[in-house]
């Protein structure tokens, strides 16, 4: 499984829209070869009911779907503003330029058509996040695996969509090991992080918060990993 969805051009959670089942399986490959993680739906349907949970970095959209037309779920997207600031990358069989300056111009960040080179399609994907189009939307949520959701606005976090009851501590020390992803933080960086408000922690207290945190954490508890003699780090499976 990949690790997904944090600070840097990797670890960013992508949507694939495409009724095309090998289309997906291509997309999805190349995606995480490179660093992304992928959810995938064969139609608008599933992408709207995902979007109530969960916000994706980029979709990457076909426009010609079961359900609905990709035009009007870009317009969509682009009209609501807990999604108006998704990039969308249009992937379509439609070349004419007529269909490509109408996507653009209801706000596609990108358009490709079929067939299409996998790695024009990464590239273009990490374009994108280097414009830092989406910063605002990726600089307050993280999310891994689709299971741990931290939303550092809000100061919430989720696990499969319901919310969790953290201490600040708790909290604090999360939010560090997830914007460090799989990098280790020791428990002097740790105790540094928190210690303007919790002056009375020390290394053996760092491990209590890290118990107390992952029994909270349920199923999600198993990404928080102790590096034995250093500390701990958050890494997906």
């Amino acid at each position: 499984m990949s690790k997904e969805y944090l600070t840097g051009l990797k670890s960013k959670l992508i949507a694939v829209v495409d009724d095309e089942q090998d289309i997906i399986e291509l997309v999805s490959v190349n995606l995480k070869k490179n660093g992304f993680n992928v959810v995938s739906f064969n139609d608008g349907s599933g992408l709207f009911e995902y979007l109530q949970k969960t916000l994706p970095d980029l979709v990457i959209l076909d426009l010609m779907l079961p359900d609905y037309d990709g035009f009007e779920i870009c317009k969509y997207l682009k009209n609501d503003p807990r999604t108006a600031k998704i990039p969308i990358i249009m992937l379509t069989a439609r070349g004419d330029e007529t269909d490509k300056i109408l996507g653009l111009e209801i706000g596609a960040d990108d358009y490709l058509t079929k067939p299409f080179s996998p790695r024009e399609l990464v590239a273009r994907v990490k374009v994108i996040f280097r414009r830092g189009s989406n910063a605002a939307n990726t600089s307050t949520l993280i999310v891994i695996n689709d299971i741990l959701e931290i939303d550092t606005e809000k100061y919430e976090v989720k696990i499969e969509g319901n919310k969790i009851d953290l201490t600040p501590t708790e909290y604090k020390i999360l939010k560090l090991l997830a914007e460090r992803y799989d990098k280790v933080c020791s428990r002097e960086r740790i105790i540094d992080y928190i210690g303007s408000q919790e002056k009375g922690v020390f290394d053996r207290t760092v491990d209590v918060h890290i118990k107390n945190l992952r029994d909270k954490l349920g199923k999600a508890a198993v990404y928080v990993k102790n590096i034995r003699g250093v500390g701990y780090k958050l890494e997906g499976m």
